[in-house]
């Protein structure tokens, strides 16, 4: 069974920082693109970052040059830093891992960390 979970969240004041760490386990043959996605009360869920097995890396335009996604050497982690953060980045991010595992590629979803931006 591959599980992605994910860790970080909090509450933080305006212009603060936060570090989100999501970790994929099971039995994975290959990890391809990762990425962090939010959804706030009454929205959509939305793309935050994207960061493929190659390092390339996609950003909403409302997180540019605030937000940093990376992967760690074993490519089977990926972190979001978040800093200057806004009131309106409050939201429950999810990580998303596209898997290679026994039975096929598929994508999987972690299980939601809440970040709140409050003073």
């Amino acid at each position: 069974q591959v599980q992605l979970v994910a860790s970080g969240g909090g509450l933080v004041q305006p212009g603060g920082s936060l570090r989100l760490s999501c970790a994929a386990s099971g039995i994975i043959f290959n990890i391809y693109g990762m990425g962090w996605y939010r959804q706030a009360p009454g929205k959509q869920r939305e793309l935050v970052a994207t960061i493929t097995s190659g390092g390339s890396t996609n950003y909403a335009d409302s997180v540019k040059g605030r937000f940093t996604i990376s992967r760690g050497n074993a490519k089977n982690t990926v972190t979001l830093e978040m800093n200057n953060l806004k009131p309106e980045d409050t939201a429950v991010y999810y990580c998303n891992a596209d898997i290679r595992r026994v039975d096929g590629r598929i994508e999987h979803w972690g299980q939601g960390t809440q970040v709140t931006v409050s003073s």
